[in-house]
């Protein structure tokens, strides 16, 4: 009944429908609606495409070093957390709207977390495991390299929501380990005076919080407001999840595909459905529908507990209640300075519940909104001269969102920008650009940036 395809199979004399029905087959075959002309798409070569090596891998990511494109690097480098849910090469799409090429442009000595797609060998895997062996790791083996006592973290949506994680996990242990045991007695000046003076660096430098400064990008960690995904999560939904996959099993790539595109159907399905299948037509190439339908799995007993404790019973945010990697977390304890990112249509994080993390954290805070949606807010390099951000810079955050916004000023263009001037405050002096990957005898160069883990289809 739709007229233009209609007209179109009388202007074709039947063209138009055969072609549609081979792009319905071609779709049924690879297991999704297309939304762009996947074949124009390589990783590797036309998308994730700066140039850089992995420098360390296990069984749940690669770690990707990318090469300096200045002479001088910050001292503190930076390490880029993305979701697990889709690859991280979402930041990485091309040389002009690349949040990695633009990171390491600036100077940052940039590192960026590449999670495997898991299969059956990792169906058991659980958060603990991704905070501990997946984000812990990427951060301890990032100092390891430069020899930094401080490094520059960020994290995308559920990257985010697992650095904030990882950070509580690291400040528990941290404050256990500056804590003095109880009846401890001083030491001598005698006993003090032999102390070596690289002992007494060490001790100084095991003082210092690993993480100088923390940026979230469309994060949630206050779960009250999850916009539309309400409707799908429930208690009797999460059971069902835990009986399926709470202690084992993949949660399919696809299905998460599925269910994302569902929340906004005119645009992701029925757009789609009317152009490929009753007319026939090719979409057009568009770098990040690729990515998006470039899905990965999920472990089970991973997406069982995050849906449980953060969505369902939103437990991030009440001190004391979520026991991770055997510490009991506090979100409040967090005392880096924070940049907090939201978009303005964002219908997985709603902007004000991307705000709502600015009521949570401990330390300083910066928010910016920008315009559009989850993704397309936060790709927005500032050479398009594209869409808009509001910031205040009074420093106040009221408790409600839109008391914030009242106070906002809009400014045209990019967000990057004001991100990139307060990253490099946080960043360090400069030093001399390292010549190598990794570090000589410790962390050489596995593989070629994007390295293989990425290529893994679900």
């Amino acid at each position: 009944l739709n007229a233009d395809a209609l007209n179109k199979v009388v202007e074709t004399k039947g063209e138009s429908l055969a072609q549609g029905i081979a792009n319905l087959l071609a779709d049924m075959r690879q297991g999704h609606v297309s939304m762009t002309d996947e074949s124009l798409f390589t990783v590797g070569k036309n998308v994730a495409t700066t140039e850089g090596a992995v420098v360390f891998e296990n069984e749940l990511f690669q770690l990707i070093e990318y090469k300096p494109l200045t002479a001088k690097v910050f001292e503190k480098p930076f390490l880029m957390v993305p979701p697990c849910i889709n690859k991280f090469y979402i930041l990485d799409l091309q040389p002009d709207n690349s949040v990695i090429r633009y990171a390491v442009s600036q100077g940052h000595r940039t590192f960026v977390v590449s999670w495997r797609n898991p299969d059956e060998s990792q169906a058991h895997k659980s958060w603990d495991d991704y905070i501990e062996d997946g984000v812990l790791k990427a951060v301890s083996t990032v100092q390891d390299i430069c020899e930094a006592p401080q490094i520059n973290v960020l994290g995308f949506c559920v990257g985010g929501t697992m650095l904030s994680t990882a950070m509580a996990v690291l400040a528990a242990r941290h404050a256990r380990e500056r804590g003095q045991p109880q009846g401890a007695k001083p030491r001598s000046r005698a006993v003090a005076a032999k102390t070596s003076s690289k002992t007494a660096a060490a001790k100084a430098q095991a003082q210092v919080f690993p993480v100088a400064s923390m940026t979230l990008l469309t994060t949630l960690i206050d779960f009250r407001d999850t916009g539309i995904l309400d409707i799908f999560i429930d208690e009797n939904m999460v059971r069902l999840r835990e009986m399926q996959m709470g202690k084992g099993g993949l949660m399919k790539g696809q299905d998460m595909a599925s269910t994302f595109s569902f929340l906004r159907p005119n645009d992701l399905v029925w757009n789609y459905v009317v152009g490929n299948y009753l007319k026939g037509e090719t979409p057009p190439p568009f770098d990040l529908l690729y990515w998006n339908s470039d899905s990965t799995n999920l472990p089970g007993p991973f997406y069982a507990w995050y849906l449980r404790n953060l969505y369902l019973e939103n437990n991030l945010i009440k001190p004391g209640v979520l026991t991770v990697c055997g510490e009991k977390i506090d979100m409040s304890q967090l005392k880096m300075p924070v940049y907090i990112y939201g978009s303005r249509e964002d219908h997985i994080v709603p902007v004000a519940a991307a705000y709502a993390s600015s009521q949570v954290l401990g330390g300083e805070r910066r928010f910016v909104m920008g315009a559009s949606g989850h993704i397309a807010g936060v790709i927005n390099p500032p050479a398009k001269n594209k869409r808009s951000h509001w910031l205040r810079e009074d420093g106040e955050f009221p408790g409600a969102f839109n008391d914030w916004l009242a106070e906002a000023t809009e400014y045209p263009g990019s967000w990057w920008t004001d991100w990139s001037a307060w990253l490099g405050s946080h960043a360090g002096k400069q030093l001399v650009a390292p010549k190598s990957y990794g570090r000589a005898r410790a962390y050489e160069a596995i593989e070629d940036a994007p390295g293989r883990y990425v290529l893994s289809k679900a």
